[in-house]
């Protein structure tokens, strides 16, 4: 998975400085977090992740699943036995591994907002 060379780890073929820029490289950015928040409870189809973050763009969602399914956090399974073509996205062994750190966001998220609400 990840290894380390002269304080650089390296992930997929990509090199770090350090764990937290690994990290925020894989799972960072806008909608990345977002849409493994969406996925911790059960596998969504796209549309449903669609419904689910109105503010995103279809181009957008379209190339963040294809980026965390390069990095190994989503897997996109296309079922193909009767039409219509369904296909859904979940979360890996990796992706799950996740789970912690998005729930931990998410109530940093939450704690945020409502102490901003009792100002």
């Amino acid at each position: 998975m990840a290894t380390s060379s002269k304080n650089k780890l390296t992930f997929k073929g990509k090199e770090y400085p350090c764990c937290t820029s690994l990290t925020m490289g894989v799972i960072g950015g806008k909608w990345k977090t977002v849409i493994l928040y969406h996925l911790i409870e059960k596998p969504l189809r796209y549309n449903e992740l669609r419904k689910a973050l109105p503010m995103v763009t279809e181009r957008t969602l379209s190339l963040q699943l294809k980026s965390l399914e390069g990095d190994g956090l989503v897997k996109r399974k296309v079922y193909t036995s009767k039409p219509p073509l369904k296909v859904e996205y979940f979360l890996t062994k990796l992706g799950k591994s996740t789970i912690p750190l998005i729930e931990s966001i998410a109530a940093w998220g939450e704690g945020v907002a409502k102490k901003k609400q009792s100002r």
